[in-house]
């Protein structure tokens, strides 16, 4: 028996809103890993560029940016800042000019063995198995894709 569809007043509530309970969990998820990344001196953007290059390895900053979904004005300061930090080199790339690969430090390489602990202790954060948050990533997975193409 399927639930029959509520009224347009009930779904203006804001517990019905998905797109409320995933600005919630996001901040949620900001908090823990806020508290995970400040042994690691790390922002959570910070993070993912660090997590961008662990996984591929040099990359312009134009592809950087559509990766993790950041325009320009704001990976590049976040980029200065892990230069500061010593984390990263910026280069101009020799084939083109206009281009700026951003490479990985000694520093940032030794920094992915501090971060490794970083995915489990946020798996066990959320409280859902393995294979719900398989399911849940799949699932935001369509979601961004059906925005994407809306």
């Amino acid at each position: 028996m399927t639930t029959p569809p509520a009224s347009d007043a009930e779904l203006l509530r804001l517990d019905h809103q998905v797109c409320f309970s995933l600005h919630a969990a996001s901040r949620a998820f900001g908090g823990v890993y806020r508290e995970a990344l400040k042994e690691l001196g790390l922002t959570y953007p910070q993070y993912l560029v660090m997590l961008v290059l662990w996984e591929h390895g040099p990359e312009p900053v134009k592809r950087i940016g559509e990766r993790l979904r950041l325009d320009s004005g704001t990976l590049s300061p976040l980029l200065k800042r892990l230069e500061a930090a010593g984390l990263v080199h910026r280069e101009r790339s020799p084939q083109d000019e206009r281009s700026v690969i951003i490479r990985l430090t000694g520093a940032g390489e030794g920094l992915r063995e501090r971060a490794l602990p970083v995915p489990r202790r946020m798996l066990a954060a959320t409280g859902l198995t393995v294979d719900e948050l398989r399911t849940l990533r799949s699932l935001l997975g369509r979601v961004t894709s059906a925005l994407d193409e809306g």
